[in-house]
């Protein structure tokens, strides 16, 4: 990929520009080594790496404007929902060597994609088999961090990130939590779904930031940011 414009949506993350399309990208931190088929392209001898937003919740959240997105160079991540690390590929190039990101999924199989495919070849990555329903039994592997990202397919997902942040995020630290509606509820209105997440989030005391729907790249999917008081 030939890139004509390249500029800067947030710290570690840009945005591309081709003709009429656009595109989300971070600065490759394995250069020459990709992780799921994406594109890359050379700009000013530096390699980046094409993040898809229809296979990305936080990429869905950049593309459609999110005010703050707080995972920063030397950012410490814990990333609940990890898969098999596609956006933990791209969390990694963003926290960069001086950062890290402890990934975290309940499948053996998944942690053993990301294991094998991402964090053998990315120091800044610690993959870690484990319920995010119970995060006492990691709580020994994970220190205080600066953001916990959730991406869980349960039905009380703001809950999960509740028990997380009060045990994992610093003061002043930011909450994502990437709610699927029809995990929670199959037939409720997914506004209204949103809205029961939030008020969970801010009944824990977490000041709500901004949500906004990842419609048309998640289907029923919204992003709820808050930071921790």
């Amino acid at each position: 990929m030939s890139a004509q414009q390249l500029a800067e949506a947030f710290p570690g993350v840009f945005k591309v520009r081709q003709g009429d399309a656009e595109y989300l990208a971070t600065l490759n931190l394995t250069p020459g080594r990709t992780y799921y088929g994406e594109p890359t392209f050379m700009v000013n001898g530096l390699e980046y790496r094409s993040w898809n937003p229809t296979r990305s919740k936080l990429a869905a959240a950049i593309m459609k404007g999110v005010s703050l997105q707080p995972i920063e160079p030397g950012s410490k991540v814990l990333y609940l929902g990890a898969a098999s690390g596609t956006t933990v590929s791209h969390v990694s190039d963003i926290v960069g060597e001086r950062g890290h990101v402890w990934a975290l999924d309940f499948s053996p199989r998944a942690l053993r994609d990301l294991l094998d495919n991402v964090s053998r070849h990315r120091a800044n990555v610690s993959p870690i088999l484990g319920d995010a329903r119970r995060p006492e039994d990691y709580r020994a592997l994970v220190p205080r961090v600066d953001v916990v990202f959730a991406d869980v397919a349960q039905p009380n997902q703001a809950e999960i990130m509740v028990t997380n942040t009060s045990l994992f995020l610093r003061r002043g630290g930011h909450a994502m939590l990437s709610i699927k509606a029809r995990s929670i509820d199959v037939t409720g209105k997914p506004s209204e779904v949103y809205r029961s997440q939030v008020e969970v989030l801010e009944g824990a005391g977490l000041r709500m930031i901004q949500l906004v729907s990842l419609e048309p790249y998640e289907g029923d999917h919204a992003m709820a940011i808050a930071e921790s008081a």
